[in-house]
């Protein structure tokens, strides 16, 4: 089937006069230089196990509910549903969950209730059957973002592997994910892992973080470059884990982003974005500033 040209021709026009649309910012000028919440994209995140990946993920996911209202759907299988519950709301006070009024607790329950929507994970998924339940949820619940959280915990499509190896299975599903956010205009976060040899590659000797594990490159991702080959933006979340003093530091490196015109760009390799997580894990702060900025709180206050 032909695209239709003219209708290309136009986004060159808009392109051309600035009339772009751009993705969604936060107006935290230290993450909307390098990334943007774009429907319709599918991204991948990238990182060690226990780098706190899925926590970042979920935080900036927040951010972008209370800026833009945007609704999430939510498949994690290596986190109970009310642990990501309790943390989210633990972010939405900058508190630990016992030190929350009631008050407080009740509203922001109803924030989460409203915002975001959990796929049962009791039972095992293969992709296609997450993406047709996504796609039936879509109908009913008009969510913009679909968090999948990460892509080995889905298992293999037997009918499908018996005409493919396992790499031709991962370009099959990364394909028609992609598809799945043009066609639905859903963006996609899917988590995956490093592959294991990527542990073994330490900062050498005169680096400021001699002797601890490098954030993995794009093509370290189990399975291989295919995975960056398909996003639309690929991030990687990594943290020092075992350093003793820059433990809490979680720098996001933006390793791609294929549309800049929408907005973003990669961050410097030896510049990412720095985190820092406060006081009991209960959010982030950017520069010495809590990124649940006035105007975000202003809206969390809001009478719901």
């Amino acid at each position: 089937m032909l695209i239709n040209y003219d209708d290309e021709i136009d986004k060159i026009i808009k392109i051309r006069k600035g009339k772009i649309q751009e993705g969604y910012k936060l107006d935290l000028p230290e993450i909307d230089e390098y990334f943007r919440f774009k429907k319709g994209n599918f991204n991948l995140i990238l990182g060690h196990a226990n780098t706190g990946k899925t926590t970042i993920t979920l935080f900036l996911m927040l951010l972008y509910s209370l800026k833009h209202k945007l609704k999430w759907l939510v498949f994690s299988s290596e986190n109970d549903p009310h642990t990501i519950i309790k943390k989210l709301i633990e972010f939405l006070e900058s508190k630990p969950i016992n030190k929350i009024s009631t008050d407080k607790f009740d509203k922001h329950c109803q924030f989460i209730f409203d915002h975001f929507k959990f796929v049962d994970t009791s039972e095992l998924y293969t992709y296609k059957q997450l993406i047709k339940f996504a796609e039936a949820v879509k109908q009913a619940w008009n969510f913009d973002g679909f968090l999948i959280d990460p892509y080995n915990s889905l298992v293999k499509d037997r009918e499908i592997l018996k005409g493919l190896n396992g790499h031709e299975y991962d370009y099959e599903a990364t394909s028609e994910m992609r598809l799945f956010c043009k066609r639905n205009n859903v963006s996609i976060w899917l988590t995956t892992h490093a592959a294991t040899n990527a542990l073994r590659i330490k900062h050498p000797i005169q680096h400021e973080y001699a002797g601890h594990p490098i954030p993995p490159l794009a093509s370290d991702v189990e399975g291989g470059g295919k995975f960056v080959n398909r996003a639309d933006d690929f991030i990687v979340i990594h943290r020092y884990i075992s350093h003793p003093s820059e433990w809490m530091n979680n720098h996001i490196h933006i390793r791609k982003v294929k549309d800049n015109d929408t907005g973003g760009r990669p961050t410097p390799i030896d510049n990412p974005i720095m985190m820092k997580s406060i006081k009991n894990n209960v959010g982030f702060e950017i520069n010495g500033k809590k990124t649940l900025n006035l105007a975000l709180v202003e809206q969390i206050n809001a009478p719901f």
